[in-house]
């Protein structure tokens, strides 16, 4: 206490011109229209200039539950989308059951689920992909995985309660079908293990007119994606000359080095296709062994 009365003794005088000139600004500012309204701008710019970085250190605060209501959200508006509705031909049908079709005769092929990416590799020759939702969460084996950008990621490969794992395209297994946005024209692009940054697609016939910067879709045959997805742009072009095919280097649209939120999407039909295409390989070969 006594060093507190020997400061202030110390300092009595600075301390007196600060109140007085701290009363004479007050006298000021509160008589004299001029420096009230200059006073009350500078206030405001100060006020505004730490309220607007109060609100950055805020919104960097509350980033990662913004970041999951906007996809969150996008999910929403990726099933309103008309490539998950098809259209049956009902032509030949007789009876309907209830309930089977909209008022637009359409009903849902394709249905999407958010995930968040809690693991991931992009350096190795094999690259899977985990993300947070499993079995629980209606995840099964075969399902396609896009970007929250909706570019093509890879596809789940296996699934348990609560997570999932996910081949990704950077995988030398990995093959998608896919199509020329341009021409239409079907091929399959894989990864030869090298650059993450590129795929390659084959199966394109020489007589196809190809142009840099093309770009190359998810197809209409596959059994995972819905059609019109994108999974790059071709970057170069080489013939091979001894299947007269082109080999096309192909820029993937994903980022796989940056990837955080996903979307799975499951092929309701995919089942009875994959149970016609079994019935039918079956079938061919008993007609090529003849009545026995």
């Amino acid at each position: 206490m006594r060093n507190i009365f020997l400061f202030i003794r110390r300092y009595f005088t600075f301390f007196t011109f600060l109140i007085l000139q701290v009363v004479a600004l007050w006298f000021m500012i509160s008589y004299n229209r001029f420096h009230r309204a200059k006073f009350l701008g500078m206030a405001n710019e100060m006020t505004g200039f730490f309220n607007k970085q109060y609100n950055k250190v805020e919104d960097y605060i509350s980033l990662n539950e913004e970041n999951r209501r906007v996809h969150k959200f996008n999910d929403s508006l990726l099933n309103l989308l008309p490539r998950n509705f098809m259209k049956r031909d009902t032509g030949m049908e007789i009876i309907k059951a209830p309930g089977s079709y909209d008022t637009t005769g359409q009903y849902r092929r394709y249905y999407s689920r958010p995930a968040t990416v809690i693991y991931n590799t992009v350096n190795a020759t094999k690259n899977y992909i985990q993300i947070s939702r499993g079995s629980n969460q209606g995840i099964k084996d075969n399902m396609a995985v896009i970007s929250s950008d909706g570019y093509v990621v890879g596809v789940v490969v296996n699934v348990s309660a609560n997570f999932s794992q996910v081949m990704s395209l950077l995988h030398v297994q990995s093959t998608v079908s896919v199509s020329l946005k341009k021409t239409g024209d079907f091929g399959t692009v894989e990864w030869d293990g090298k650059d993450p940054r590129f795929l390659l697609l084959k199966k394109i016939p020489k007589t196809v007119d190809i142009q840099l910067g093309d770009t190359v879709l998810t197809s209409s045959v596959s059994f995972n994606f819905p059609p019109g997805y994108m999974v790059g742009t071709i970057s170069d072009k080489k013939l091979d000359n001894t299947t007269g095919m082109y080999l096309l280097k192909v820029k993937t649209a994903a980022n796989f080095y940056n990837l955080q939120q996903v979307h799975v999407i499951e092929n309701t039909e995919r089942e009875e296709q994959l149970q016609l295409f079994d019935d039918t390989k079956k079938k061919i070969e008993e007609i090529k062994k003849g009545p026995r």
